[in-house]
């Protein structure tokens, strides 16, 4: 699949969410949808993002939005991870990164110096059609909100 750019329709997705429930983008039509992918639950970097995203909740939801965080980590580590930070937002566990690839979030890292292959830390704007109206790829873990509202 080639790059995704605004003005795309977003790729359907069919996922489990951390209840193990199926997931579709499709019905989620008719709202705008904050679509967050991010490498791994509990990780200093991914607890600032989810946080930021669960503190200003109520600001995204009073723009008509709804957040939902993909990863590759399991339905469970989902479930911790909502329990423990209290996340009020839907967490899918794309195992397979059937997701993770249709996005593009899957691609070359750097850390301390080493690359490697990993998820990329990216957000799609999704407008009420299923369309993507942005592509935020330089996230900002502490400060996403003001990212995607501004």
């Amino acid at each position: 699949m080639g790059k995704l750019k605004s003005g795309d329709i977003a790729p359907e997705i069919v996922s489990k969410d951390q209840e193990g429930n199926t997931f579709k983008l499709s019905d989620y039509k008719g709202k705008k949808v904050v679509l967050y992918f991010y490498p791994k639950d509990n990780t200093p970097g991914c607890t600032k993002q989810a946080c930021n995203l669960r503190d200003n909740y109520s600001a995204l939801q009073s723009k008509g939005y709804e957040v939902v965080g993909v990863s590759a980590d399991s339905e469970k580590k989902h479930q911790n991870f909502i329990s423990k930070y209290d996340l009020p937002f839907t967490l899918l566990a794309d195992e397979s990164k059937e997701v993770i690839n249709a996005y593009n979030a899957w691609g070359p890292k750097k850390f301390m110096g080493k690359e490697y292959e990993g998820i990329l830390r990216k957000t799609y704007l999704i407008d009420e059609e299923g369309k993507i109206e942005d592509i935020i790829e330089k996230v900002k873990t502490t400060d996403h909100t003001a990212q995607i509202i501004n």
